[in-house]
């Protein structure tokens, strides 16, 4: 039996030897490594935050003292500790989540996994408990230093500093990165710290000359540790960072210490007041494949083969973010006015190929969505195209900023949206299904969703070219599908990917949603039902072409992967009402809900959006038993026809 099955709650930790509490982290790793290998998920963070986490609960008493995780793929261990060993289905439905998830503990205070609101949180719970008169609780943030990059932090810690008296730690886990190195003047602060020789040589050779003394030697050197804290960081100029701001200062620690890092959360605890702890720590630490990867040290992975770390099963086809990152460096070396922005997320966005090229023009600005898109506005202003990669669900942040600095501006700025629609494993915060419905709210706007890798490479080319108006682009996580061509591209740029001579129902497919379109085609053929299938490339503004299609049409169907509440259905039903053009439209897409983690399968038959569903219920519609109705066929012969139809017809095989 491990130390680790052992622990079935934070508690159980109080009783353990500092001898087994290094065992613990060894199992920890090595359980970490064997399970997120046939799961995939947040393998490198949590690496490294495993002493770091075990310290925290030593220290401090969970759910009594919250611990708030910034951001929260770095809570695997904490899951760990808190009594959840079960990982085989980790990031699957039913399994636990890739986050932290209320429902599954009640050690799990923060679900968003969207970085920088940790201090923000941890003000608000903190300020409640003094009001509140729980003054003996004291409020955990566990921050990564990617996450100081980020303008919330700083917002937050302005409103502690202003009132501190409360019982407040935040540990700043720095590794140096986030996704990749982080960037900014505040990583170079950082990063001096970790590397500083003066810092390194003090510590190392002051624990070699005690460890000479064996065992009372090792024993006072553990003894003034401690105090050494406040010498190294007066030493390294550390705390100058933070004097302004009026909070206390403890660090820099070695994050892989259990006993370093007890000393000053220990420290922390009882001094009163809110209280940085400095923890210095390597991403990756324990597994030397992750530690190889200059990349994002496996940061997130896939199913890999837990001794080499290389992936299994890689996709035979490209992916979206492939596709992207080869044609964005390719329309820069035809245009040197494009440059391009992401938020921390050079890599997983596909812009390293272009940064690789030219260097000077892209612009990695951290976790600082806003920033990205006001800066954007300005480069514009300046005569240059930026293009702004980030996540789709990370572009609610700066909305903002897109509405009031880019738009008002009429800038010309392109922005692309990696992850778009139904993402999967990593749950609600993650999950890209509001930016159609958000977005085409901006006035001049343009949007497009390619459906395949040729319609991405085309459209980013369309959109960099348009210079009075936000461009959008927007595309899913995962594999390119193969190509699916047009029958015709009418003359505002539609694709028409299948034809009918019977034109009962008009099939709108938003990007990726077109296979689906072309199955529920298909099923309905074979029930005497002609659907036309139309991709319009651009979705919003609605194409004047869609709405002469509408009308020729007796239903009109929509099929997307956001949210259908405010969608690009209600944009063209609306638009077809503004038109006078009565056609019913039925608006198919996701409920408006938090969507928990599963496959985008699973999550896409949930919401009736499979070939099937979806065709059975066009059926009913035409057939007149499901709301909204088709309209009815235009003369007699052929309506008393499918009256004597419907008395034989059922919505078999769809």
């Amino acid at each position: 039996m491990t130390v680790l099955d052992q622990v079935n709650g934070p508690r159980d930790l109080d009783g353990l030897s500092e001898a087994e509490l290094v065992e613990l982290a060894g199992d920890i790793r090595a359980f970490l490594i064997a399970n997120v290998s046939k799961t995939g998920g947040h393998l490198g963070p949590n690496l490294g935050v495993v002493e770091l986490t075990i310290a925290m609960h030593r220290v401090f008493d969970s759910p009594t003292d919250p611990m708030v995780f910034d951001t929260g793929h770095q809570s695997y261990v904490h899951k760990l500790l808190t009594g959840r060993q079960e990982f085989s289905g980790l990031r699957t439905r039913g399994g636990l989540a890739g986050y932290p998830q209320r429902s599954e503990s009640e050690h799990d205070i923060v679900e968003s996994s969207h970085a920088s609101s940790s201090l923000s949180w941890a003000d608000g719970i903190s300020r409640a408990f003094q009001m509140t008169g729980q003054d003996e609780r004291h409020v955990v943030a566990v921050v990564g230093d990617g996450a100081l990059t980020g303008g919330m932090t700083w917002e937050a810690l302005n409103n502690i500093s202003d009132d501190n008296t409360r019982r407040l730690v935040i540990i700043v886990n720095d590794n140096g990165r986030s996704y990749a190195p982080t960037i900014g003047g505040m990583a170079r602060f950082l990063s001096g710290v970790r590397t500083r020789r003066s810092y390194r040589d003090l510590r190392e050779r002051s624990q070699r000359a005690f460890n000479l003394l064996g065992g009372p030697g090792r024993a006072l050197y553990r003894g003034v540790r401690g105090g050494a804290h406040g010498f190294l960081s007066r030493l390294t100029n550390n705390e100058a960072l933070y004097s302004n701001l009026d909070i206390k200062y403890i660090g820099p620690v070695d994050g892989h210490d259990i006993h370093a890092m007890e000393e000053a959360l220990t420290q922390a605890k009882h001094y009163g007041a809110p209280v940085i702890v400095h923890a210095i720590t390597e991403k990756g630490r324990g597994f030397q494949p992750a530690r190889d990867d200059d990349a994002d040290q496996f940061h997130a992975v896939g199913v890999i083969d837990p001794e080499t770390g290389e992936p299994v099963g890689a996709a035979s086809r490209p992916s979206w973010t492939a596709v992207f990152s080869e044609e964005i460096l390719a329309v820069a070396e035809a245009d040197d006015r494009v440059v391009a922005i992401t938020a921390a997320m050079l890599r997983p966005v596909g812009l390293h190929a272009f940064a690789e090229r030219f260097p000077e023009r892209v612009h990695d600005v951290g976790i600082a969505e806003q920033h990205a898109f006001t800066s954007a506005a300005g480069l514009a202003f300046g005569g240059l195209h930026p293009v702004v990669a980030v996540y789709a669900t990370f572009v609610n942040r700066a909305f903002d900023q897109l509405l009031m600095d880019v738009a008002l501006h009429r800038a010309g700025v392109t922005i692309v949206l990696d992850r778009a629609g139904v993402t999967g494993p990593d749950g609600p915060s993650h999950h890209g299904i509001w930016d159609l419905a958000i977005l085409q709210v901006v006035p001049g706007i343009r949007i497009a969703a390619p459906r395949d890798g040729e319609r991405l490479r085309e459209e980013l080319r369309e959109a960099v070219s348009i210079d009075d108006a936000p461009t959008v682009i927007r595309f899913p996580k995962g594999s390119a599908p193969a190509e699916l061509p047009a029958v015709e591209r009418l003359h505002d740029g539609v694709d028409v990917i299948r034809t009918t001579e019977q034109p009962d129902v008009l099939i709108v497919a938003v990007g990726p949603m077109a296979p689906i379109a072309i199955d529920v085609a298909d099923r309905l053929a074979q029930q005497g039902i002609g659907a036309t299938v139309v991709d319009p490339r651009w979705v919003v503004p609605v194409a004047e072409s869609l709405v002469e299609l509408a009308a020729a049409h007796r239903l009109v169907i929509t099929i997307e992967d956001g949210i259908r509440v405010g969608g690009i259905g209600t944009r063209i039903r609306q638009t077809l009402r503004e038109a006078g053009v009565d056609t019913a439209v039925d608006e198919l897409g996701v409920p408006d809900e938090f969507i928990d983690h599963a496959s985008r399968e699973q999550i896409l038959e949930d919401a009736g959006l499979t070939a099937q569903q979806i065709a059975r219920d066009v059926v009913a519609q035409v057939l007149g038993s499901r709301i909204p109705v088709a309209r009815p066929l235009p003369d007699d012969r052929v309506e008393q026809d499918t009256s004597s139809e419907r008395s034989t017809t059922r919505p078999h095989g769809a």
